[in-house]
């Protein structure tokens, strides 16, 4: 009798097969068709403004009012069509019920992004801050000295916690990094003139 009963739920399960994957078949075409129409009307969009955005001159405007050449409109046009691009597959994902898996995924990669971002821009900077501490507290370099540290030599003009600043003899200014200062040999001159 437990035979039966296994042949009969197996014989549904292979009954109800078809239409499961006609489902998802059609799911499948729906979203496809989203992401085709998505790609079109983000092209179009984006040459749209793209044009709009040029009859109005606003990389001319930009560079008048603030002195700087940017491609503000090729800019906008390519967020604009990236964006639309977005929207459709987000509403092509919806269709095959798998937005939710994705958008996690790609939150995950942009605070992934962000965090290793935001280590790459400290991972100098705090060496250097630790070194401009370092330099405050003994006091070993003071602005007016006259040091050489390699084949620089020059007057101290000013010291900060990232990095101090240096004039050559010929009138040229140098940065160097507070962490160099540190980690090279640097000279006092005695000599409070360059020559």
């Amino acid at each position: 009798m437990g035979a039966v009963n296994n042949v009969s739920v197996v014989g549904e399960s292979i009954s109800h097969l078809p239409n499961l994957l006609s489902g998802i078949f059609t799911k499948l075409v729906v979203a496809v068709i989203i992401v085709l129409i998505g790609l079109v009307a983000g092209k179009l969009l984006g040459k749209f403004i793209h044009k709009l955005l040029h009859e109005i001159e606003l990389n001319k405007l930009i560079k008048k009012s603030a002195g700087i050449k940017i491609s503000a409109e090729e800019i906008i046009s390519s967020f604009v069509t990236y964006f639309i691009y977005f929207i459709f597959i987000v509403m092509a994902l919806n269709q095959l019920g798998l937005t939710t898996v994705v958008l996690h995924m790609i939150s995950g990669a942009i605070l992934i992004l962000i965090i290793i971002s935001i280590l790459l821009s400290i991972k100098d900077f705090m060496p250097n801050m630790f070194a401009g501490f370092f330099i405050h507290q003994k006091g070993f370099i003071k602005e007016g000295d006259i040091i050489q540290i390699d084949n620089t030599k020059g007057k101290v003009v000013h010291i900060n916690l990232v990095e101090t600043k240096i004039e050559t003899k010929k009138g040229d200014i140098i940065y160097i990094p507070n962490s160099l200062l540190t980690k090279k040999t640097v000279v006092k001159l005695k000599n409070k003139k360059l020559s």
